[in-house]
């Protein structure tokens, strides 16, 4: 039994109730393409100055928890903004990830897709004045990412909005990079809840008029746009763009509150999935799209519906903090040794959040290892003077 703190400042006993999921390969294909967005783990022993330095990798605990997503049919969206890309995480510290994950896919018997994010990061501001630095950065990581063998996922960049972009300017970039890359990609709308500074993106303070801009950017060359993944959790919105594109480019979810719904569909359309919160939720994302591949969309709610509210709280505002919440179940779960992140992530939260992931996770049968992860959060109790 445990004692957790409450929303009200009071602690309150909890006894872990649900028999977990036991994780496992699809045992039919897949008709959604899924990827998990993942988190980067820190090693806590040669991890110094986390604020100022780059962080210094836990390698073996960071593949081993991809390999744990592709052990279950998924697949991984590496390098994005779960990985901290700009929180933490440089583009030399994103590269080398890259490079590494690579390579693990490649030895992996499933063969999974890994699609990389591209981007400005590793310039700053001020060097990315004008649209042709911004594409000049853009293509040195594509370059990278190609080199290593990844599909490009063009991530949103802050550089646009620093120098109010204009819709001509987005053009001049996008055009270029979708028309250069080697295969399709995916294209990356985050929404300023998941990062401020990304206000305003495509050139337009009103949604409609960023819809058509993005919409005629694909209808251009759509045999080279896999598909755009949306984060504006909106799903009304999504719903409305999703019937819009051109046959054969997919919409990828990322909306971390309405997936279950927007992946299943209405019959007629669907979303396919990106989401960081695939991460935390594997087992039942895996299982769940399992039932739905197989028409049985009663197990299919009945396993990724209990996530939602959980989704909620590890993406609740501030939303762009929600990487703490996956690592955090990583760590329950035994996927790493430690709880700790680059530039001291896991401390953006607070310790009645992660209490309340605690029980949210135990409710959708997501806490694993019952025993190691009752034992875990009662040690990260006592560093809050929390004990019995």
């Amino acid at each position: 039994m445990l004692r957790l703190p409450l929303d009200d400042g009071t602690l309150g006993n909890y006894t872990t109730k649900e028999q977990p999921l036991l994780p496992r390969a699809p045992r039919v294909p897949l008709t959604r393409t899924a990827f998990a967005a993942a988190h980067v783990a820190s090693d806590p022993l040669r991890e110094r100055s986390p604020w100022d330095t780059r962080p210094a990798v836990d390698w073996d605990s960071t593949l081993a928890f991809r390999n744990g997503l592709w052990d279950q049919g998924l697949g991984l969206a590496e390098a994005m903004d779960t990985a901290q890309r700009g929180m933490g995480v440089d583009w030399l510290t994103a590269k080398e990830l890259i490079e590494r994950t690579l390579l693990s896919a490649k030895a992996h018997s499933l063969k999974p897709r890994v699609a990389c994010g591209a981007g400005t990061d590793h310039k700053s501001l001020d060097d990315l004045g004008d649209p042709t630095a911004i594409l000049a950065a853009y293509q040195e990581q594509a370059e990278a990412i190609e080199a290593a063998g990844g599909q490009l996922i063009l991530m949103a960049s802050r550089a646009f909005t620093a120098i109010s972009a204009t819709p001509d300017d987005y053009y001049k970039v996008y055009r270029r990079l979708i028309d250069e890359a080697a295969e399709p990609v995916i294209l990356h709308w985050l929404g300023d809840m998941f990062d401020p500074e990304l206000a305003d993106y495509w050139g337009s303070k009103e949604l409609e008029s960023a819809n058509r801009f993005v919409l005629s950017l694909i209808q251009e060359n759509p045999s080279k746009v896999d598909g755009i993944k949306i984060s504006l959790l909106d799903q009304v919105h999504e719903e409305s763009f999703r019937v819009r594109l051109p046959e054969g480019v997919r919409l990828y979810t990322g909306d971390d509150f309405n997936y279950t719904d927007l992946i299943a569909g209405n019959g007629e359309q669907y979303s396919h999935a990106l989401l960081g919160i695939f991460a935390a939720i594997a087992p039942a994302a895996s299982q769940g799209l399992e039932a739905l591949a197989s028409g049985d969309t009663k197990t299919y709610q009945a396993l990724l519906g209990p996530t939602v509210p959980l989704s909620r709280e590890i993406f609740k505002a501030p939303t762009r903090f929600y990487k703490a919440g996956i690592a955090f179940l990583a760590w329950l779960n035994g996927y790493q040794p430690h709880f700790i992140m680059p530039a001291g992530f896991q401390s953006s939260r607070d310790i009645t959040h992660y209490a309340n992931v605690y029980r949210l996770a135990d409710a959708s049968r997501l806490l694993l290892n019952p025993e190691l992860a009752e034992y875990r959060m009662k040690t990260l109790l006592a560093l809050h003077g929390i004990e019995k």
